[in-house]
């Protein structure tokens, strides 16, 4: 068997302009100058706690609740509505659905409920045998997530790849020992996969079937 656990925003969701302008806004809402834009995308993936920490280093604990609360007001008033799937994401997953052997997953640091929202809209969540989260797994990078998913496929890091777009997903294949297949389209720059052990970089959806029989071994259609 193979499995093949997807990030969400950055790879198969493209959310980055809506994190970025949401991320400025909260600051904004509560009158803090907003980080740049390079920090922002830097924090996709981890959760809202752990994003708040590196948003806003030097912020008492009353300033950061203050800022994940705008935060959370304003992503809940658009959820969904400006978080198209990246172009050739559907085909991909309809490949990978059309292989018996192939079982799909999701890990993403979005809330539980967010992310199955998400995906019910795009049609897309029953694909999925499991959507894992820090809802009830520790957060990326920590490798709990992609263990979750492997112990409820039945399957091994050999049989394993995480598809990402960040060097938190990297990073977090890296210690749950499976195969990291980076993707050139969402927050974080190719150099920055590589240099976190991504053991490929795919810039477009129609070379991921190649990289994992090239990291998996082929699957029986």
């Amino acid at each position: 068997m193979r499995l093949v656990i997807f990030d969400l925003d950055g790879t198969l969701i493209d959310s980055v302009q809506l994190i970025v302008e949401t991320v400025t806004a909260s600051f904004k809402d509560v009158g803090d100058p907003p980080p740049d834009e390079r920090t922002i995308r830097s924090i996709s993936g981890i959760t809202l706690d752990d994003a708040m920490k590196v948003l806003a280093p030097g912020a008492d604990a009353a300033r950061v609740a203050a800022i994940a609360e705008a935060y959370r007001k304003r992503y809940r008033a658009t959820e969904g509505s400006r978080e198209p799937l990246f172009a050739g994401a559907l085909a991909a997953l309809d490949r990978l659905q059309a292989e018996p052997e192939t079982v799909l997953a999701v890990a993403t640091g979005k809330g539980y409920r967010s992310a199955v929202t998400l995906l019910e809209r795009h049609g897309i969540v029953g694909r999925f045998q499991s959507v894992q989260t820090p809802d009830h797994n520790r957060g990326k990078p920590d490798p709990q997530m992609i263990e979750t998913a492997m112990e409820k496929a039945g399957a091994n890091g050999a049989q394993t790849a995480m598809i990402g777009d960040t060097v938190h997903d990297m990073r977090m294949a890296r210690a749950a020992g499976v195969k990291a297949i980076g993707v050139a389209w969402g927050y974080h720059e190719i150099a920055e996969l590589h240099a976190e052990g991504a053991d490929l970089v795919i810039e477009r959806f129609d070379q991921l079937d190649g990289a994992l029989d090239q990291l998996l071994g082929v699957a029986d259609a």
